[in-house]
């Protein structure tokens, strides 16, 4: 049965995954490292790991598998997802991929790199009604994939 993770601690968009799931009445795991405000439903679970590093990470990548979706802004999460067979979206809506996910972690532990250096001072480009957009259609997309072939 296809479930939904949900990364929450800093996810912009669990509010969409809240209103698709229901839509697809698809069971969902909010996963963070403190309690939060969830809906009120049958269908949307909240789970609070204990406090520590990568805590609610492990829990996500321990459950997650072939014909799940996972939300997360976290790359080396989402590598361990997608060796898993989960299909996996970031909030701006980009998928990461079996084909991507080499030159994603590249990418991050090259800007890591650069962070800690100092060679970049400034974050990324703010979270915007776009991406909000794009995450809609990429999740949608991604569940009726999911649904037609099991995966």
């Amino acid at each position: 049965m296809l479930e939904i993770y949900v990364d929450a601690d800093a996810c912009p968009v669990k509010d969409e995954v809240y209103r698709v799931a229901g839509r697809y009445q698809l069971k969902v795991f909010v996963v963070s490292n403190g309690w939060m405000r969830i809906p009120e439903t049958p269908l949307i679970e909240r789970v609070v790991v204990t406090e520590g590093l990568d805590r609610a990470d492990d829990w996500i990548a321990e459950r997650s598998g072939t014909g799940d979706v996972v939300i997360t802004a976290d790359v080396p999460l989402a590598d361990r997802c997608v060796k898993a067979g989960a299909r996996v979206i970031a909030p701006n809506g980009r998928p990461f991929t079996p084909d991507s996910i080499g030159a994603d972690l590249a990418m991050r532990n090259l800007m890591t790199e650069l962070r800690e250096t100092g060679e970049i001072r400034s974050g990324g480009r703010p979270f915007g009604k776009q991406d909000r957009s794009r995450f809609l259609q990429t999740l949608d997309t991604a569940i009726q994939a999911i649904r037609r072939t099991g995966r």
